[in-house]
């Protein structure tokens, strides 16, 4: 088991309705030790691939991708979901919907921050149903850059976007597979993964 898992059973909570909360170390506070070993294991899984923007989506992706950005020595652009009097300029956008919020959001990156020839690493906290995954490989997309890989700290295996995602052809690393949850129970089960 690895860290991540290791923290998911001992401080995570099991709620109804597919809900796994984690919000004392990953999404409200945030342990930044944890996310320094989350970064240097995407780094080590993504050895080899080039990697020149990290892109995730605000706010609980900001953290993780912040401490990701040092240890690949590149910037970090997160989407924004509300545009405000600051953002300026053409904006490549998409909708996502939010599966733990229940809403749908308009999803804004600057073009100034994007451009064709970057290769950009995807970094978010969760993966259940892969909208939100979607809408910021559209914007990639949109930009003419490529997606280097995406990178997910838990994702949610008994839901379908891990596979969605994968079946897109876009190579997918996920630290903490989540396959079964017992909120009665309290219990979490992970998939298992190779270790390296």
């Amino acid at each position: 088991m690895n860290l991540l898992e290791e923290r998911i059973q001992r401080d995570g909570v099991v709620k109804e309705g597919g809900v796994l909360k984690v919000d004392s170390f990953l999404n409200h506070q945030m342990d930044i030790a944890l996310f320094r070993w989350m970064a240097e294991e995407w780094k080590r899984r993504f050895a080899g691939v080039p990697v020149s923007k990290i892109l995730t989506i605000e706010a609980s992706g900001i953290g993780i991708a912040a401490i990701a950005g040092e240890c690949f020595s590149v910037p970090v652009v997160f989407a924004k979901k509300a545009k405000s009097i600051n953002l300026d300029g053409g904006m490549y956008t998409a909708e996502v919907e939010s599966f733990t919020h229940k809403n749908k959001n308009q999803i804004l990156v600057s073009k100034k921050f994007l451009a064709p020839e970057d290769q950009v690493l995807i970094l978010d906290d969760f993966l259940a149903n892969g909208c939100a995954l979607q809408g910021l490989i559209s914007v990639v997309t949109a930009a003419g850059a490529t997606v280097a890989g995406i990178g997910i700290a838990i994702e949610k295996g008994f839901q379908p976007g891990g596979q969605v995602i994968r079946s897109l052809g876009y190579r997918l690393e996920s630290l903490a597979i989540v396959e079964e949850m017992d909120p009665a129970r309290g219990s979490i089960r992970f998939r298992p993964q190779p270790q390296g």
